[in-house]
């Protein structure tokens, strides 16, 4: 008889200690680590690992997930990576109290659609299944799903605020005394059922999305310093995490809200996880001053349990012509978005409208012409936004001209200019004058176009593309391009930047850096923008190329044992007794992986809509979860979202009991 269900021989093993690989056997039985070693017994089931690296389930501590796992509770794009936990109901946003709708209120699709690029659709289709009220009715309905990976759940502040208020209070007054204690009320209710802790944002460019709120900003933006430090208290007491975003309208605002992690001036730390888009390439000075809020928060000073979360990649966003996070930043911009995904009359009306026109263009012309001040902050990398409007910088994805795609925008741009002054001189002949078919590729016949608009010599056009150079009207600069582009293509324009993270020795520094936890994947959100699912396989390729195996050993350690510890659940380990949740990766792929070369663009029956997503093939060889294999390196296995494999991990007791717990 069988001594294990499994033994896994001959593996490379990180434990998650941190502590130097050791090459031996795991065994496992009844879904946990029974025995490590060399020689161990028989198995029912034995797996050669030689060349392999073995690690603990890797954690994704900042995800969106509160919507998929109610589609596909497997949540595929995760588990094919390594990732056995994830940590959901981030940024204020997340499904703890249902679907809270109220008359012609619906929260979730209102809350999510614009903050996350989720189309609406997705949403109500997620709402609609939501029939919870209550933070243990959603805790039981997570335990009836078929999960792949473990999930962890945070009260969100938005929703908290919605269910003490209602949606339109809650984003136009502050909350009543009896309001403000029933938040309190229902946040420590989720902190005695085992919640993770609290999450809240101070983005101010996060709006809601529906009528008549459209031009206001989430809840948990409308919650003052006061409100905030009384909610963060409770979390405090519990030892659980406040997972934030930063208030980025001032430093100081910033350095006050996030001074509460000080437990020399509150009593006790609080652990705070706050999300980070570092090396911004409009303002470098971030990451310095990054560095010094890190340190100072967590000194012998001040005492504070601070983590800034990194992203292991360059930050590469796609946008679905004006549809993108960062467009939400710039007035203009967000005038566009703030529609419906799928009001595409909206949209052309707006490009229509002439004011609309030059008040977009000349938002794009800020800073870059003339001597100003804003002029000046864009020399020194210190402009207000994010995205450059920088189009050297953007690259075209997919478009109804075949020969653009993957063209850089500035070059297209050359290309128009280079077309529109090789119109005839008055006389009859303009520079560049060549036979009246030398426009069009062979074999495709003249374009009406083609004779009155003879071309740069020697260029060849195929009919769409000389039609798309022949729509344009006078092009004077990037604006006039630009704006062309979006009007006459909207969504059908898919193009990508990089807004931050560009330079790779400085991403490389942040990843491996003390200061930081790895994470900010956003997983599940952004749907057809962001694709980070493998960014935990980035930093341990970043890890080994920078300090070898003993990298390997220090990021495995931060993937999984710490940032378990932060949240304070069962996972992370494989010490004798831990959940068995295991990855075997091949370190030869890995070094081979390119996640942003293989980013792609997909349909997913599950969710009925496209999705973004990045794969690494032949990188991670076998997941398992609990002790079940989920995913065998080509195809997920027949267990997959078929049984619940996963579980709902809830935070361990504190060290300390809970002030109002000792009082009673």
């Amino acid at each position: 008889m069988a001594d294990y269900d499994l033994i896994i021989r001959n593996a490379t093993i990180f434990d998650g200690s941190g502590a130097a690989p050791v090459t031996g056997d795991v065994a496992v039985k009844d879904g946990r680590i029974a025995q490590r070693g060399a020689r161990l017994g028989a198995a029912a089931r034995e797996i050669d690992a030689s060349g392999l690296w073995l690690t603990p389930g890797l954690l994704d501590i900042h995800t969106h997930y509160d919507l998929e796992v109610e589609l596909s509770p497997g949540l595929p794009e995760s588990v094919r990576h390594g990732t056995t936990t994830v940590v959901v109901s981030n940024c204020s946003l997340g499904l703890a109290f249902g679907a809270q709708r109220d008359g012609d209120q619906d929260p979730v699709v209102d809350c999510f659609a614009r903050v996350e690029n989720i189309p609406k659709p997705v949403l109500r289709r997620v709402a609609d299944r939501a029939t919870w009220k209550d933070s243990q009715d959603y805790l039981a309905h997570l335990d009836t799903l078929n999960l792949g990976p473990n999930i962890v759940p945070m009260i969100p502040y938005s929703m908290l605020r919605i269910a003490a208020m209602g949606v339109t209070p809650s984003v136009t007054r502050d909350p009543t005394p009896a309001e403000m204690a029933e938040m309190e009320r229902l946040l420590e209710k989720g902190m005695r059922e085992g919640y993770a802790g609290f999450s809240s944002d101070g983005l101010p460019f996060h709006y809601l999305s529906n009528d008549p709120n459209r031009d206001r900003r989430i809840p948990s933006q409308y919650g003052g310093y006061q409100e905030l430090k009384r909610l963060t208290d409770i979390v405090r007491r519990y030892g659980r995490v406040w997972q934030a975003t930063p208030p980025t309208e001032s430093p100081l605002k910033v350095f006050r809200t996030f001074l509460l992690t000080s437990g020399r001036l509150f009593g006790k730390p609080l652990k705070i996880t706050a999300v980070a888009a570092l090396d911004v390439r409009s303002n470098r000075n971030i990451i310095r001053s990054a560095h010094m809020l890190v340190r100072l928060l967590n000194s012998k000073l001040l005492d504070g349990r601070f983590y800034l979360q990194s992203l292991a990649a360059r930050f590469l966003v796609f946008g679905d012509g004006p549809v993108t996070p960062l467009s939400e930043e710039i007035p203009e911009l967000r005038e566009l978005i703030k529609l419906d995904f799928e009001d595409d009359a909206g949209r052309r009306a707006l490009y229509e409208d002439k004011d609309f026109e030059a008040r977009f263009k000349a938002m794009w012309r800020k800073g870059k012409q003339g001597f100003s001040l804003d002029r000046l902050k864009r020399m020194l990398r210190l402009e207000d936004w994010a995205f450059r409007r920088a189009i050297e910088e953007m690259t075209i994805v997919d478009c109804p001209v075949a020969a653009w795609k993957g063209e850089n925008l500035q070059a297209i741009f050359e290309k128009v200019q280079a077309f529109q002054r090789s119109k005839p001189s008055p006389a009859g002949r303009g520079q560049g004058e060549g036979p009246p078919n030398a426009s069009v590729a062979a074999g495709h016949g003249p374009s009406p176009g083609a004779a009155r608009r003879p071309l740069p010599a020697g260029e060849v056009y195929s009919p769409d593309e000389l039609a798309m150079l022949e729509s344009f009207p006078p092009v004077k600069d990037d604006a006039d391009f630009f704006f062309h582009l979006l009007k006459t293509w909207d969504r059908r324009f898919v193009w990508k930047t990089i807004s931050a993270n560009a330079d790779a020795a400085m991403v490389s520094r942040l990843t491996m850096s003390e200061a930081f936890l790895p994470g900010f994947a956003d997983s599940g959100a952004h749907l057809t923008n962001l694709a980070f699912y493998d960014v935990n396989l980035r930093a341990l390729k970043i890890a080994h190329d920078a300090q070898g195996q003993a990298g390997v050993a220090f990021m495995v350690k931060r993937l999984t044992r710490d940032a378990a510890a932060v949240f304070g659940i069962d996972a992370g380990s494989i010490e004798v007794g831990a959940q068995a949740d295991i990855v075997l990766i091949d370190p030869k792929a890995l070094a081979r992986h390119d996640g942003e070369a293989n980013t792609i663009r997909i349909w997913r029956d599950t969710l009925q809509n496209d999705q973004l997503v990045c794969r690494s093939d032949g990188v991670v060889k076998r997941v398992f979860i609990r002790g079940e294999e989920v995913f065998d390196g080509a195809a997920f296995t027949p267990a997959f979202e078929k049984k619940k494999l996963g579980r709902v991990q809830l935070a361990r007791e504190a060290e300390e009991a809970p002030m109002a717990m000792a009082a009673e």
